[in-house]
């Protein structure tokens, strides 16, 4: 198993910086990744297609992340439709299935061959972060959230350079308020929220042609289905990026079962405790959506009463 794809001293460095360079609980975090991994069979999870391509399709329109190019640097750029994503099209297992493999595929695929291509080692990546359509709906899907980011904390650290958040609602904002003062300082560091749909902003660290089709222009969002159709729409299963990945899945598991059809199903993968941290981040997010909320009904209610009669 290589999980350090050549890079053993990086990989190392990226768990102990997790660890704030304490060296014990770096030590056990990398014990505890390995051990999930072997558990799990994650090594094997790039030759485990969601099949039929129909059920991937759902998933690809309910969970809206893709690859939408690279920075001038050469760190991939991967974008991530937070406000409409519905993840409820497929069980939650074909959910973290498919992110558990776009980690993989990055590490094993993605970032080699920016590597390769930049001549200079990349280990990291740059996440634009679409808050479009951002409801008070999005508590529903809290839990699942919380899964996949324990996932990447404990066992994919330090892979991401910046976190960019565009098109923020003022729900955003008023939750964002009060999550900061929860985050590390490290964390916190790395996010930037920008105005509006942020395009000035991220031109200067990355070309138009990389630009997610939802920062392209002034209050574009991230719609399911961009203006200029699916090529343009790093979500779309026939996005260049999801045909390559899914194209290399089918691939892996015709190498592997040979002659034999490919099993249909999700892969079971353990969910990980979330991190005290990160529960008490989600419980603040779920009271102040409640807070909203009330607000919302207060606000609503006072709207349908009629003030002297007219």
């Amino acid at each position: 198993m290589n999980m350090h794809h050549g890079y053993p001293t990086e990989t190392l460095a990226r768990f102990l910086k997790a660890r704030d360079w304490n060296v014990q609980k770096a030590h056990k975090m990398l014990i505890d990744c390995l051990q999930w991994r072997i558990q799990n069979e994650i090594d094997n999870i790039l030759s485990k297609p969601i099949i039929p391509t129909d059920l991937y399709r759902a998933v690809r329109d309910s969970q809206l992340v893709g690859l939408s190019g690279y920075s001038k640097e050469g760190l991939p750029i991967i974008a991530f439709g937070v406000g409409l994503s519905t993840y409820d099209k497929a069980s939650v297992n074909y959910y973290v299935q498919s992110h558990i493999q776009m980690n993989e595929y990055r590490d094993r695929v993605v970032l080699p061959t920016a590597t390769e291509k930049y001549g200079w080692h990349i280990s990291i990546c740059l996440k634009v972060l679409d808050m479009t359509g951002l409801k008070l709906s999005a508590l529903n899907q809290i839990k699942l959230l919380t899964t996949i980011s324990t996932i990447d904390d404990l066992n994919y650290p330090e892979k991401t350079e910046t976190y960019y958040i565009v098109n923020a609602p003022y729900i955003f904002s008023a939750c964002w308020k009060a999550v900061k003062p929860l985050l590390q300082e490290r964390t916190k560091r790395k996010i930037q929220v920008l105005q509006g749909c942020g395009r000035d902003e991220l031109l200067k660290i990355m070309d138009y042609s990389s630009l997610p089709h939802f920062c392209r222009k002034e209050g574009s969002g991230s719609s399911r289905h961009s203006s200029n159709g699916a090529l343009d729409n790093c979500f779309s299963l026939d996005h260049t990026f999801h045909q390559q990945l899914y194209n290399y899945i089918k691939k892996q598991a015709t190498h592997i079962e040979t002659g034999l059809p490919i099993k249909q199903g999700s892969v079971h993968v353990d969910f990980p405790e979330p991190d005290p941290e990160d529960t008490k981040i989600a419980k603040t997010i779920e009271s102040e959506f409640h807070r909203l909320a009330d607000q919302n009904g207060l606000c609503n209610s006072l709207n349908g009463l009629k003030v002297n009669g007219d």
